[in-house]
């Protein structure tokens, strides 16, 4: 696929997680009588995942996420020149996704962004106001255990086809886990695009969505390496069947 193609596909990916995920957490969760509450919104942060995996996941690999681009090139899946086209086509569709959930939910009378636009936060903005290390140590890990898995399940050696299931359960079961934490980031453009909207301590806050995520992704990727074991070819694509 010409590159092109690949970063319009990160980038429509990452609009749809955003939104998806995102929209259920500001739209959905506390809708009275009908709210989805945690469980639904770590249930459509998968399903993102999941779904677009399979649409796009044989145009770019599917990653959807500058932690995921970034465990890829530290496993050896991908290649460091593009890395950066990447990560700026993920942060810009994350950005296009917090924009157009805005202006959904600008669209109800009387909604408040002092709720925070399921912005990621520590201490205070914590949902479950965990100290700072707390939310370091729950990103990092978190983002590790993603990474390893995408990787696991993308592995030559791994079952075809089965990826982006794997994948989409984890993602669910790590908001499960860290939604009171932190409001689950893992995913520097999912952290972004409601920050830049909400403003405020969300920016103020966002350095550890960026930094936690890619450390724990990059030390994933030099951990699989060795776990894993040698493969046929490496794919890059999520649904693991290249």
């Amino acid at each position: 696929m010409r590159m092109t193609q690949r970063l319009a596909a990160e980038f429509i990916g990452t609009l749809w997680l955003v939104l998806g995920g995102c929209g259920a957490a500001v739209l959905d969760a506390a809708f009275p009588g009908l709210g989805i509450g945690f469980a639904g919104v770590a249930l459509a942060f998968g399903l993102t995942v999941l779904t677009m995996a399979y649409a796009v996941g044989h145009v770019s690999g599917a990653h959807f996420n500058p932690a995921v681009t970034v465990g890829l090139w530290a496993g050896g899946r991908f290649p460091l020149r593009d890395t950066i086209p990447y990560i700026l086509a993920q942060v810009l569709g994350g950005i296009a996704g917090a924009g157009v959930l805005y202006l959904v939910a600008t669209g109800q009378a009387g909604f408040d962004m002092a709720g925070g636009f399921a912005s990621n936060g520590y201490g205070d903005h914590s949902p479950g106001h965990y100290s700072m290390i707390a939310c370091v140590i729950t990103e990092v890990a978190m983002t590790f255990g993603f990474l390893f898995v995408i990787l696991g399940s993308t592995h030559g050696n791994a079952p075809k086809g089965f990826a982006p299931i794997a994948i989409g359960l984890c993602l669910t079961l790590i908001h499960l886990i860290s939604i009171p934490v932190t409001n689950t980031s893992v995913n520097p453009a999912r952290s972004l695009g409601p920050a830049l909207f909400e403003g405020g301590w969300a920016l103020q806050q966002l350095w550890l969505f960026w930094a936690a995520p890619l450390v724990g992704a990059a030390l994933a990727g030099v951990a699989y390496r060795w776990v894993g074991g040698a493969e046929n070819p490496a794919p890059v694509d999520v649904r693991g069947d290249s």
